[in-house]
């Protein structure tokens, strides 16, 4: 808990050895990584936007249909649920796609 910046570092940096080495599985050079590399990266941060956005979009309908002003504490409860189990059902079959394309490989 003191030092957040450290964790994300470690998980940054293995997801980076991650896609380096898928990078060097499908055949390009390892003089060739860093453009990949960065457009990738910027790639991802342009979808990690754009989600923000489409959220920030959904929770300002939802605001505006379930009569709350934008000064009002938080969406309605039931907004948030559904986003909760959206997200998690998300995530979990993610994890299983990934893990199950891991294991049976």
């Amino acid at each position: 808990m003191r030092f957040p910046w450290l964790i994300a570092f470690v998980f940054g940096l293995l997801h980076g050895f991650g896609f380096a080495g898928a990078l060097a599985e499908i055949g390009l050079p390892a003089d060739g990584v860093a453009v990949p590399l960065l457009l990738f990266n910027l790639g991802v941060e342009v979808g990690q936007l754009l989600i923000v956005f489409v959220t920030g979009s959904a929770m300002l309908v939802a605001r505006s249909v379930s009569g709350r002003t934008l000064h009002s504490s938080g969406a309605h409860p039931a907004f948030n649920w559904l986003l909760i189990y959206v997200m998690g059902t998300l995530t979990a079959y993610w994890c299983f796609e990934r893990s199950l394309g891991w294991i049976l490989g």
